[in-house]
């Protein structure tokens, strides 16, 4: 063993094919291996007295006990970083976002037909997903493993970069953009539900797969002040209204005239995904300028670090969320080590950070 031990993974689903192809597809990385795997939560709870795995993999739908349930159970006794890999979200159901305010670390769809190629082809997600949840705050007592990062594309490939003379004047129309990974769902949450109906309009990226987020705006409305919605091609960017990539669509922001409203593409993953933060926070860069305020947030990685740099180049303030709050402080301390970040600081200190953008410097 190298210097790194494995991360260790529970996989829970009574689905023995489902078990069989997740075993394959984890022990295939070289810094995974699966500790064991149980048909069903009973089972699982004996196996974690014998031997705590770094991350769960949990299914939804299993005899005796659901999954929602044991994972109530389970962050109220031993707090495990958890993943939801089920069937229950195909078509957006609410249950996703239940299981992220039970305290799931990450979700992944799990088609109800051809799961078994379906789970090889996602081979690179559930990785990342892995990797992601073993190095949250609530997987670690001490420090967190060093995790890679492969090479990946730019958001080069969805626009130009930005030249600094074409940072616009400050305008009385602020724009908000919002980037977040791991752990960002209930962080997000907790930031849109404490702002009133006159603040800025704002654009959010939130890496979730295409079924999750028409859900989690749908959830975030009904907690929110403000109005929330699951962005569309053409939508206005409005004061007390916030907008939320599709997941699998990147979004960018465009400006006509002193009206903002996003553009939802197509293309290559960028930063290693789709939605990229980084297209957003270039694509503010480019049309927004000093009008803009950019905040990146818990997660994984380094997506949304050069963009938010390209922000602050073109007059834009900029904020990261601080290590002590972050469920993963990766892509904020990948933005302050590239010096994209004008000010650090905690959750709680986001929504007046947000509310900041409607008083001129």
């Amino acid at each position: 063993m190298g210097l790194h031990r494995k991360i260790k993974v529970l996989v829970i689903d009574d689905s023995a094919s489902v078990r069989q192809a997740l075993v394959m597809v984890l022990n295939a990385s070289p810094e995974i291996e699966v500790m064991a795997t149980a048909s069903d939560p009973f089972v699982a709870a004996q196996r974690i007295q014998e031997e705590v795995p770094d991350v769960i993999i949990l299914d939804v739908e299993m005899p005796r006990m659901d999954g929602i349930t044991f994972l109530r159970k389970l962050m109220a006794q031993r707090p495990i970083p958890t993943i939801l890999c089920s069937t229950l979200v195909e078509d957006g159901s609410d249950t996703a976002i239940e299981a992220l305010e039970a305290g799931a670390v990450d979700l992944i769809l799990k088609p109800r037909l051809g799961t078994k190629q379906f789970l090889l082809e996602s081979q690179t997600r559930i990785w990342d997903s892995v990797k992601a949840a073993a190095v949250s705050r609530i997987a670690t007592k001490g420090a967190p493993r060093r995790i890679g990062v492969e090479k990946k594309l730019t958001a080069d490939v969805m626009m130009p970069a930005p030249v600094e003379s074409r940072a616009m004047t400050r305008t009385t129309e602020q724009i908000v953009c919002i980037g977040a990974s791991t752990g960002g769902t209930e962080s997000l949450r907790e930031v849109l539900m404490e702002l009133p109906l006159n603040c800025p309009g704002i654009v959010v990226v939130q890496h979730m797969p295409e079924v999750f987020t028409a859900a989690f705006a749908r959830r975030l409305n009904q907690l929110c002040q403000i109005d929330v919605k699951e962005a569309e091609d053409g939508d206005s960017v409005l004061p007390g209204r916030a907008l939320i990539a599709p997941g699998n669509h990147h979004m960018l922001l465009q400006r006509s005239g002193a009206r903002y409203t996003v553009a939802i593409k197509d293309g290559p993953l960028v930063s290693r995904h789709r939605p990229s933060v980084d297209v957003l926070f270039r694509s503010a860069a480019l049309h927004s300028g000093a009008n803009a305020v950019g905040i990146i947030m818990t997660g994984m990685g380094d997506d949304g670090a050069k963009g938010l740099l390209e922000m602050k180049r073109a007059g834009a303030r900029t904020f990261a969320q601080n290590e002590e709050t972050c469920v993963v402080f990766g892509m904020p301390k990948e933005a302050i080590a590239l010096g994209g970040v004008g000010s650090i600081v905690p959750l709680s200190a986001i929504p007046a950070s947000i509310m900041s953008a409607r008083a001129k410097p």
